[in-house]
C-alpha cells in the first residue's frame, strides 16, 4: 500500500548519449536539456535498437562541460508522457524526466543516488 509521500514512478537508466544535448530556455525562465540515451539489453551489454529520450529540467551549469555525445551516464528520474500541438494536430512524447544525470565512471555517486531513489519508493 502506498503511503502519501511514496514515489510510484521511478526510472534508472545506464547508457551512452547518442545525440547532442540541446538546451532550451522555457517561457517560465527555467531551462531544459534534452538528449537521447541508448541502453544495453541484458547482461551481454548488446546495444538497444532504440534510444530513450531524456529531458533534464534546470541542470547545473557545470553539466555543460561534461555532458557530451558518446559519454556514458546513469539517469535517475520518472517517466512522463507530454502532449503538444504541431500543425494543428495533437501529438505526444514519452520521455524520462531526469532528476539526476551522473557520469557512469562516478560509481559511488551513482549508487548513492540510486539508493536514495529506491528508498523514496517506500518513504
Amino acid at each position: 500500500m502506498d503511503t502519501p509521500n511514496a514515489r510510484s514512478n521511478l526510472v534508472v537508466l545506464r547508457g551512452a548519449m547518442t545525440t547532442d544535448p540541446v538546451r532550451r530556455e522555457l517561457p517560465s525562465g527555467s531551462t531544459v536539456t534534452q538528449f537521447d540515451l541508448a541502453t544495453a539489453l541484458g547482461a551481454d551489454e548488446q546495444p538497444a535498437n532504440v534510444s530513450v529520450p531524456v529531458s533534464w529540467p534546470d541542470p547545473p551549469v557545470a553539466a555543460s562541460r561534461w555532458l557530451q555525445p558518446g559519454g556514458h551516464y546513469v539517469v535517475i528520474g520518472t517517466v512522463r508522457r507530454r502532449f503538444f500541438r504541431v500543425n494543428g494536430a495533437t501529438q505526444s512524447r514519452t520521455e524520462v524526466v531526469a532528476e539526476h544525470v551522473i557520469p557512469s565512471r562516478r560509481v559511488k555517486t551513482a549508487q548513492h543516488a540510486i539508493d536514495a531513489a529506491v528508498a523514496s519508493l517506500t518513504a
